[in-house]
């Protein structure tokens, strides 16, 4: 009977669970190129994982083309707010033109963009989640991680959330691959952010790929979209 009971509760949960981010996965200013990648980034999975709440002030930091930026805009709705920041230091890439989550802001009133230095961390107001996605190995490449996870507790509230999600590097290999093959230990993103003042809190396993052997480029085709990556929550004590 009690078996009976928790399977009862696991079927009407998972339902729940997608129903509370459904606005987000549909918002009809998410472009065609975000909605065809959400079966390889679990989107609802990460936005449970990551606790994402309706009045919730976030980062995304490194936004990229604001993949998360708008699914976090809309689940933390009106009362919320969503800080992305582009550090100066990847303008290069940017070859004199705005960041694309420039464009994104102009659809989501609560959205600001942030154009400053990695490593000069900084929001004008407490938040509850600070984000990185697939760029913590990029940080390591192009900034100072210590400082940079120093300035993310700073600038949470006391019980804020630090998600680090980025493609696996082999054990052992620590911050070899970063510039090479864009990736990381996870141990040693550990080991950095705990430094920091943080609790390491939770591992996600959605994301992870048991055939990717580490040994390729995160950019090579044959692996590209289907790394092997981590998922990690800390939290400030």
């Amino acid at each position: 009977m009690r078996t009976l009971v928790i399977a009862l509760l696991l079927a009407f949960a998972a339902p729940a669970l997608a129903a509370d981010y459904s606005a987000a996965l549909s918002d009809a200013h998410r472009p065609a190129a975000d909605t065809a990648r959400d079966a390889d980034r679990k989107p609802a999975e990460m936005l449970a994982f990551a606790g994402i709440k309706p009045g919730m002030k976030v980062m995304d930091l490194i936004p990229g083309g604001g993949y998360f930026t708008r699914l976090f805009a809309t689940a933390v709705g009106p009362k919320g707010h969503v800080y992305a920041y582009q550090p100066s230091e990847f303008d290069a890439y940017l070859k004199g033109k705005e960041p694309p989550v420039a464009a994104v802001a102009k659809d989501y009133p609560n959205v600001t963009v942030a154009h400053a230095s990695i490593n000069a961390l900084t929001v004008p107001e407490k938040l509850d989640l600070i984000w990185t996605s697939q760029n913590y190995h990029d940080v390591k490449g192009n900034g100072d991680t210590a400082k940079v996870d120093k300035a993310a507790f700073a600038a949470l509230k006391r019980g804020g959330i630090y998600i680090v999600l980025d493609h696996a590097a082999a054990p052992g290999t620590g911050a070899r691959d970063v510039s090479t093959l864009h990736r990381i230990d996870p141990a040693t993103v550990k080991a950095e952010v705990t430094a920091a003042g943080f609790l390491f809190v939770g591992e996600s396993t959605v994301l992870a790929n048991t055939a990717d052997d580490h040994t390729k480029a995160v950019f090579d085709p044959a692996i590209r979209g289907h790394t092997d990556q981590f998922v990690l929550k800390f939290k400030k004590p």
